[in-house]
């Protein structure tokens, strides 16, 4: 996956230094919301980027009662006031911001937390909420393709 992230990032190089900072930036912006977007939902369906499903959650009793989880995992970690976009005419960065970037450091690499106070630690199942999926890279060509084209 490196490799063709490395490959692409190679490629789309030198063919974005022919455009104009101004450009670079705007078209940059495009690129990162499109991602932001197969971000959002691939968290939303609760997939990592290789297309497997997240780890399940561990069954919980509440108030002495059995019974499923009915809250979707995730579901504010993935609006866009969290998973904030930066784009430079450089480069282009989405990640989380504020409190929530703890969390999502947690899960994204599997860390032990404590969940609250006065609580113990608890080891988190890797859940990799932002990632190149192979679909995304080929979103990338195909946009800078097109947008050298036209």
């Amino acid at each position: 996956m490196t490799d063709n992230l490395h490959a692409l990032e190679d490629w789309a190089g030198l063919l974005l230094a022919r455009l104009s900072p101004g450009e670079r930036r705007k078209f940059g912006n495009s690129i990162g919301r499109d991602l932001r977007r197969s971000q959002q939902q691939r968290i939303a369906a609760q997939r990592n980027p290789d297309g497997t499903p997240y780890a399940a959650r561990k069954p919980r009793q509440l108030r002495g009662k059995a019974g499923r989880i009915k809250r979707q995992m995730f579901a504010r970690l993935r609006q866009a006031k969290h998973l904030r976009l930066m784009s430079t005419p450089d480069a282009i960065a989405i990640g989380f911001a504020g409190r929530v970037a703890r969390i999502a450091r947690v899960h994204q690499y599997g860390l032990r937390d404590r969940p609250g106070r006065g609580q113990a630690d608890v080891q988190y199942d890797r859940r990799e909420l932002l990632g190149f999926a192979d679909a995304d890279l080929e979103m990338i060509r195909d946009r800078l393709l097109a947008h050298l084209a036209g």
